[in-house]
């Protein structure tokens, strides 16, 4: 059945106001969610039913490329995919592949992949991704960071353990938001951490000049949860495979996930 946007919407707000009232989301996390109506946004990305998962436990990998045009003027766009894709094949590697389920949402908002079985992931190529666009780093963060929060609230209200690893990537600073703002994204990352089953991690690729341990620290990101790889190939593939390791320990297991979560990029 096809849900018209009004009819989406009441139910992600509901899934915000829950979380609010067990805790989980904080005043301004909530605010942060609320203040302009993401309803279709989040929608668009919780993907698969909660009653066609078979498992105890879920963990959520969530990625965003960049698709904005310097991405393509710095010819890195294979890379991206590359990277993205990269991700995807080390955790169907994971013995605990059948417990992950895996979303792509572009940094402009295009979802390539609601949450769904990585199986039946598609995968990021020349065909369906086409970065010329702008930068709304906050916004869009915003709007995944609440799609995540949504689905993991989803699972748990099922009595479904969840735990979620988010990867944001960018080659720039914020530069098109037009609602929200770094302590926005910050509250929500917040509220996520002191959750205790969420990662969120961000990968800055170097453009010579943003100073992404900046960006991503007023956005509320851990240091030991940044990546800064320089302009080569090899160093941006070198930090799409340590996240992708840090994923990988992240399906395999709640204690697997603490000592993941404890020590960053550097366990």
């Amino acid at each position: 059945m096809v849900m018209s946007t009004a009819q989406e919407a009441p139910q992600v707000s509901q899934l915000f106001e829950a979380a609010h009232a067990e805790g989980v989301l904080s005043p301004a996390g909530l605010q942060a969610l609320t203040v302009v109506d993401l309803g279709a946004q989040i929608q668009a990305g919780l993907g698969v039913s909660v009653d066609d998962v078979q498992a105890s436990e879920v963990v959520l990998v969530t990625v965003m490329p960049d698709d904005s045009g310097s991405i393509q003027h710095a010819h890195n766009a294979q890379l991206v995919c590359d990277g993205h894709n990269l991700v995807l094949d080390s955790l169907l590697t994971s013995k605990q592949r059948d417990t992950v389920l895996f979303h792509t949402r572009y940094l402009n908002g295009f979802v390539l992949n609601p949450y769904r079985p990585l199986e039946d992931v598609v995968r990021m190529h020349g065909k369906n991704y086409d970065p010329n666009q702008g930068t709304p780093l906050y916004d869009q963060t915003v709007v995944l960071l609440g799609t995540v929060l949504a689905k993991a609230q989803e699972f748990t209200r099922n009595g479904v353990a969840a735990r979620t690893v988010t990867l944001l990537i960018t080659d720039g600073g914020d530069c098109h938001s037009q609602r929200a703002r770094a302590r926005e994204v910050a509250a929500l990352v917040k509220d996520l951490k002191r959750a205790e089953n969420h990662i969120v991690a961000a990968m800055g690729i170097s453009d010579g000049t943003t100073d992404f341990h900046k960006v991503f620290r007023e956005m509320g990101i851990d240091d030991k949860w940044i990546l800064t790889p320089g302009q080569s190939a090899q160093e941006i593939r070198q930090a799409f495979q340590v996240f992708s390791q840090s994923a990988v320990r992240v399906s395999q297991g709640a204690a697997s996930f603490s000592r993941t979560a404890l020590g960053g990029f550097g366990r």
